[in-house]
């Protein structure tokens, strides 16, 4: 990809970044500008590399289970029911799906390989108990990604979004607020996953953004900021403090992982004063990745009975605010997953291995939780993504 030639989308997520004479550090046409930082490559030819433009067809990224299919779904359930098993145990060897079972094993491998994300439609989550929707949740995602991270030191597997205004800490926390949250990826997890219980009476969307597409206008325009992005000087607090970069590129796979709030705290947070601030570079940088994603973003209105899987390492995912309604249909409840694949996960970056070994490796207690539970059962992070 070079700047020119890009193509109205791309064009419209250049010119904010190279012509906006508010970035201090805007490349001039002439200037002398910093080479990429070594080994990493002028451009990324990769399915990962989208625009939301390249999506018109909805069929394109969301696989619409026809009946025959929700047939299948229903009889693995049933299926598995009678072997007396907890609900944590489904695989696809005890969750058979004849037909769609192919049909996901090709979506785990675009997931990884392709474009990094897939969206499943169909399930009517009213036509199932909670323990039964749960169980294929679980079981049509063992198809994409078998491994199940922890979500916290409590060991809860399942992560309840859901807006909460009980009190101030909780409405202004990330999980439980209704404002928009800007782009980033979860601290840990190749592939990060919700199912969708309800949906919003207003807002709500399923909004992404191409890490790959965010690197390859970067470095045609401002190869200065992929320098500072690839720096270890990166202040972060997931809740300890660590420096490290925004982005790595190991073995041909680039690999993005920020939050904001891990990086200038939150407004249910706030930042120890402590900690060092960042410099005016980095915040550059941070609007830069803001400023390209949102051009170049693709949203997905979301059904109740969804489930998206979304290659955490090459996609960033935003949330825009949403209002709820009075019904409970009409309240946004999305149940969170962190998952991986032994076979198709990617090298996980030193500086990212003790997240990942916190959620995956690390032994402890296993929490279960259909319904959303009390702070003391589900206790939120002071500095998440």
């Amino acid at each position: 990809m070079s700047a020119t030639g890009a193509g109205p989308v791309l064009a419209a997520a250049i010119v904010p970044i190279v012509g906006n004479a508010g970035l201090g550090h805007a490349a001039q046409a002439n200037a002398d500008v910093p080479s990429l930082p070594p080994g990493f490559p002028a451009q990324l030819s990769a399915e990962m590399a989208w625009t939301g433009s390249d999506f018109r067809n909805q069929l394109d990224h969301i696989l619409v289970l026809d009946s025959a299919e929700q047939v299948e779904v229903r009889a693995a359930v049933e299926s598995y029911k009678s072997l007396g098993l907890d609900g944590d145990l489904v695989e696809p060897a005890n969750f058979p799906l004849p037909t769609l079972g192919a049909r996901l094993q090709e979506l785990s491998r675009n997931v990884h390989q392709g474009r990094g994300f897939c969206v499943i439609r169909g399930i009517d989550p009213a036509s199932y108990a909670i323990e039964d929707l749960t169980l294929v949740y679980l079981g049509v995602q063992s198809y994409i990604a078998e491994q199940r991270g922890r979500q916290d030191k409590r060991g809860n597997m399942l992560v309840h979004i859901v807006a909460d205004n009980s009190t101030k800490q909780t409405a202004e926390h990330h999980r439980h607020s209704t404002k928009a949250i800007t782009f980033h990826n979860e601290e840990a997890g190749d592939v990060v996953s919700w199912l969708t219980r309800s949906t919003a009476a207003a807002g709500g969307k399923c909004i992404i953004a191409s890490a790959y597409t965010v690197y390859n206008i970067l470095a045609a325009t401002r190869p200065d900021v992929i320098r500072t992005l690839a720096r270890s000087d990166w202040p972060f607090a997931l809740p300890r403090f660590q420096c490290r970069p925004v982005i790595f590129y190991k073995d041909s796979k680039l690999i993005m992982n920020f939050g904001r709030a891990a990086l200038l705290g939150s407004e249910a947070h706030p930042r120890a004063k402590h900690l060092p601030s960042l410099t005016h570079r980095q915040m550059e940088a941070l609007d830069a990745i803001e400023t390209i994603a949102r051009a170049t973003e693709l949203e997905i209105r979301t059904q109740a009975g969804d489930m998206h899987f979304i290659n955490n390492l090459s996609v960033l995912h935003r949330r825009e605010g949403f209002v709820d309604g009075k019904s409970s249909t009409e309240k946004r409840h999305l149940v969170r997953m962190r998952l991986r694949n032994a076979e198709q996960g990617w090298p996980i970056p030193p500086e990212l291995e003790a997240e990942w070994d916190n959620a995956f490796k690390n032994q402890g207690v296993k929490h279960w939780h259909l319904e959303p539970m009390p702070l003391y059962f589900f206790p939120m992070r002071r500095q998440p993504n």
